[in-house]
């Protein structure tokens, strides 16, 4: 059958469900064929625009403008359709009428009014700029090619020497060569950030921001004293973590031990996850990895999911994905940033990946296809196209970084033959390596990432000011500094993809690990009976079915009321505590008589 003949049964099928529920059968009936017709138009030119978009994310061609002319033009004309005023106008004369509708259609009148927001089209000189300006940006941030002494240096290749080196001034060239990116995309970022909010405010939004988080239910003071709440509950955890990194990494480098960690000497270029810096003896997943090739780690997590009674991937991924290093000779750049893509809205699921055969791509895999096989779920007729998102934008990150936790441990590890050492490993260190992932990342993406754009949107924080801010914010929620001061010519924060091309919403991935704790906690103490430390979800069709009951609905249900249904709680940071607190207790004893330089939040 063709997809849209599927497309037709399942409208069809959406109709004749939607008369079921009381209210006025009459203006049901009308609006259906109204949301069936704004769907179908929709999802034609939504497919059109991830099609041009793919394209422009994996075949990047230094001069060649023909991909940005084509996705320009397909953005132009979704916007144009999205943001249109009779849209806008008719859904709003249908919500006022919401008390004798069905639930499902006042969620897709209020999804349409949220789509528009982000281009109406009562101001298309203001949304056309902004799309131009947002492919402009992106071929400046993904053509951009990094150098270290007049050689080429890939992501792949940065992100391995500050894991790997020792030298501190060749860690500090790396480091810096990083960041070069950054220059060249502050003049964007002035003109997206004042683009940006100017398109939303047409629809009565204060900003980008407060845009960005209507999307969840809240406003942004809600929203912000949520995260606070997290950052505080996670404080002393990260406390902890932070003085014996001080420590670790003064002694390992022969250094004074310093009050802020300079930048430089953590393994990740932006301080978001420390957990190279530990190697677990008798768990070591790259020496596993050793003897398998890139091909094997995505199959491999295709058959995880698949024991837990999920289908094979379509056809369709492995025909178009884009999953692994482009060869030196290619004659062209992708976009080397790992990502999941619902092309259609129906059975067109992609990824693009750069994925080898090392611990952090096995992790990565396993994460990804978590989003590929939420789409596939909700991807049903009991789901409209317009609907066919996570229940919140965090559950999709929380259900990628489950899975890629639950692969990542010792018992699951041993069940799929993935040898990493002869020796029993140490349980304390292994979640010394987990907090230094998990734990440290929170303080990043909900404090300094979250502040950030928060102050760039709501606040219109002055370009005059954002390096230092940007450095100011990574001091009081990371605790860590630059290795030397670095001036308002630089714009470290644009060097985070994120900031450019997926703006306003980074703390969905806090609120996604949090939520992952929390799903983790339940799977592990009621349906595996287990140490959450030390699962094996592999082969459990009780848990697939748990998790089945979570994709499924995608944005058809209230967040909060789906967290309650499978878990009994509302959302809560109190499970990551409790998987912490061994660890906790060994922290405090390491560092006994040691200063510790975090001030609370």
């Amino acid at each position: 059958m063709k997809p849209t003949s599927l497309l037709v049964l399942a409208l069809m099928t959406l109709s004749a469900c939607a008369s079921t529920e009381s209210g006025n059968p009459a203006l049901q009936a009308e609006v259906q064929r109204w949301l069936d017709g704004y769907s179908a138009s929709y999802q034609q030119l939504a497919t059109v625009s991830s099609e041009a978009q793919w394209s422009s994310n994996t075949h990047i061609v230094e001069g060649d403008e023909t991909n940005a002319q084509r996705t320009q033009a397909a953005d132009e004309a979704l916007a144009a359709f999205t943001g249109s005023a009779e849209n806008i106008t008719a859904a709003r004369r249908y919500l006022e009428r919401r008390d004798e509708l069905t639930h499902l259609q006042g969620l897709q009148l209020e999804r349409i009014l949220f789509l528009a927001g982000d281009n109406p089209q009562t101001i298309p000189e203001v949304v056309k700029a902004r799309i131009a300006a947002e492919t402009k940006q992106n071929e400046a941030l993904y053509g951009y090619a990094f150098t270290l002494d007049g050689q080429e240096l890939t992501p792949n290749a940065i992100d391995e020497g500050l894991r790997s080196e020792t030298d501190l001034a060749k860690r500090r060239a790396i480091w810096e060569s990083s960041k070069e990116v950054g220059k060249g995309l502050k003049s964007g970022l002035i003109e997206l950030r004042a683009l940006r909010n100017e398109s939303v405010r047409a629809l009565g939004y204060p900003d980008y921001f407060a845009y960005m988080v209507s999307e969840y239910g809240m406003t942004t003071a809600e929203l912000a004293a949520e995260i606070q709440q997290v950052n505080r509950e996670l404080r002393p955890l990260f406390r902890e973590l932070h003085t014996w990194t001080r420590h670790e990494l003064a002694k390992r480098y022969a250094q004074p031990v310093p009050e802020l960690i300079p930048a430089h000497w953590l393994p990740n270029r932006w301080g978001q996850d420390w957990s190279a810096l530990v190697e677990v003896t008798g768990f070591d997943l790259d020496q596993g990895l050793a003897g398998k090739n890139a091909e094997w780690l995505v199959q491999q997590a295709e058959r995880f999911y698949v024991s837990l009674g999920f289908e094979p991937l379509p056809p369709v991924f492995w025909e178009k994905s884009s999953l692994y290093p482009l060869p030196a000779d290619a004659g062209f750049k992708k976009n080397t940033h790992a990502s999941a893509w619902h092309m259609d809205l129906e059975r067109d699921v992609r990824s693009l990946m750069s994925v080898e055969p090392n611990t952090e791509w096995y992790e990565t895999t396993h994460h990804e296809l978590g989003h590929i096989y939420y789409y596939l779920c909700y991807t049903n007729p009991r789901v409209p196209p317009l609907l066919r998102e996570g229940a919140n934008r965090a559950y999709h990150e929380a259900v990628g970084s489950l899975m890629g936790l639950a692969a990542m441990q010792p018992r699951f590890v041993g069940t799929i033959g993935l040898a990493a050492g002869a020796e029993r490993p140490d349980p304390l260190q292994i979640l010394l390596q987990s907090a230094l992932n998990y734990a440290v990342f929170i303080p990043w993406s909900a404090g300094t990432m979250f502040t950030f754009e928060k102050e760039l949107y709501a606040d219109e924080l002055h370009p005059s000011r954002w390096n230092a801010r940007w450095w100011e914010l990574a001091a009081q929620y990371q605790g860590i500094a630059p290795p030397a001061p670095r001036g308002e010519e630089y714009c470290d924060a644009a060097t985070k993809t994120h900031i450019n091309d997926d703006p306003a919403g980074y703390y969905d991935y806090a609120l996604s690990f949090v939520l992952l704790f929390q799903l983790h906690d339940h799977i592990a103490r009621l349906i595996l009976h287990e140490d959450p430390r030390d699962t094996d979800y592999y082969g459990r069709k009780d848990v697939g079915e748990f998790l089945r009951g979570i994709l499924t609905p995608g944005m058809s249900v209230d967040w909060k009321e789906l967290l309650r249904e499978k878990t009994g709680s509302a959302l809560s940071a109190e499970p990551m505590l409790r998987y912490y607190a061994p660890l906790m207790a060994w922290l405090k004893k390491e560092n006994m008589g040691r200063k510790a330089t975090l001030a609370d939040i």
